[in-house]
């Protein structure tokens, strides 16, 4: 029933609705993989925009033409995405030697120079992202369909960029839950719980602590830089301003509210936070305090953040399990089941 609904959400939503619906997707897709680095191992990263970063403008850099002046190999738009996102992968690999021997805050506040050095390198790279103004991303082509702005009429309802992508991002992001899941439940799965709870004991029965976490640190930054990627392609521009320290902030506010090493509660977490700040900006009128900016109120954005961040405090306070906690409980399964 569920699935069904929403395939048949295109049908009948407005392009506002499919647009907050696709960053809800993309975030998932993000949340998943910082949950394998911090819920399931238990490695605390404040870097996870920066990944987003390199998949998003490594899109941008494979697909582009070069025609508006800046970098692009020209390569197959359905070539470009698996190139950013392996790109993505292999910037994680370069710092995943590091990853796989410090932990805890220490990982944390290394992670954060990533952003510093991504926020540098977007603003002055110019030839390669645009600098300041951003650059314009290449709608995705595959088989012959173009995910642009083209209407093409499906049941006698046009369908645009939006209408397109949704159904890309619903297959991407239940390929990835698929994945994550699958990880979570086998083998490495349990390595990797192991060493969240007893790095120590972990090591002693035989696994290989610094190998399995520079690893999850390469599969998380890859899932990153494909939510780069679908972000990219839902905005049709990429700026430098949004991945700052704020979005990796945000990464996490998701994983803790939704639930850490849950790939459910990753999916809930992200379309709490995702949709928040789209919500308020759509109904701020009839909201009270809420408010355009400069006009006396609390700017739709910030409010999001108060009430998210309120969100955070009550879930560690309140709710342990987060979220997915919740869905538990109702179900029929058994505690950790999408673990």
């Amino acid at each position: 029933m569920g699935t069904a609904l929403l395939l048949a959400l295109p049908f009948y939503l407005d392009r506002f609705w499919l647009q907050a619906g696709l960053f809800a997707m993309a975030a998932a897709i993000g949340a998943i993989g910082i949950n394998l680095l911090t819920g399931a191992t238990g490695q605390l990263s404040m870097g996870h925009a920066f990944f987003l970063a390199v998949g998003a403008y490594g899109y941008c850099a494979f697909a582009g033409d070069g025609g508006d002046g800046l970098l692009g190999l020209g390569l197959p738009t359905w070539l470009a995405v698996p190139a950013a996102v392996a790109t993505a992968g292999a910037a994680g690999g370069l710092f995943s030697p590091i990853a796989g021997r410090l932990r805890g805050a220490y990982l944390g506040i290394a992670t954060l120079a990533l952003i510093f050095i991504g926020q540098h390198v977007l603003f002055n790279a110019e030839d390669l992202t645009g600098g300041f103004n951003g650059r314009d991303v290449p709608p995705l082509s595959v088989f012959g369909l173009t995910f642009d702005d083209a209407e093409v009429t499906v049941a006698a309802v046009p369908f645009g960029a939006a209408e397109k992508l949704w159904y890309a991002g619903l297959v991407l992001l239940l390929c990835c839950g698929l994945f994550a899941r699958g990880v979570l439940r086998d083998r490495p799965g349990r390595a990797l719980n192991a060493i969240r709870d007893h790095r120590i004991a972990a090591g002693v029965m035989g696994v290989p602590v610094a190998r399995y976490r520079a690893a999850v640190f390469v599969l998380s930054s890859m899932y990153a830089g494909l939510a780069g990627v679908l972000l990219a392609l839902v905005f049709q521009r990429t700026v430098p301003d949004y991945f700052g320290m704020a979005l990796s902030l945000e990464y996490l506010a998701m994983i803790v509210i939704g639930g850490l090493g849950s790939v459910s509660g990753a999916v809930l977490g992200a379309a709490l936070v995702a949709l928040l700040p789209q919500l308020l900006t759509r109904y701020s009128e009839a909201l009270p305090l809420v408010s355009d900016p400069g006009t006396g109120g609390i700017a739709p954005g910030e409010a999001s953040r108060y009430l998210y961040g309120a969100a955070v405090v009550a879930v560690v306070l309140f709710l342990p399990g987060g979220l997915a906690s919740l869905t538990a409980r109702r179900s029929s399964s058994t505690p950790g089941e999408d673990r």
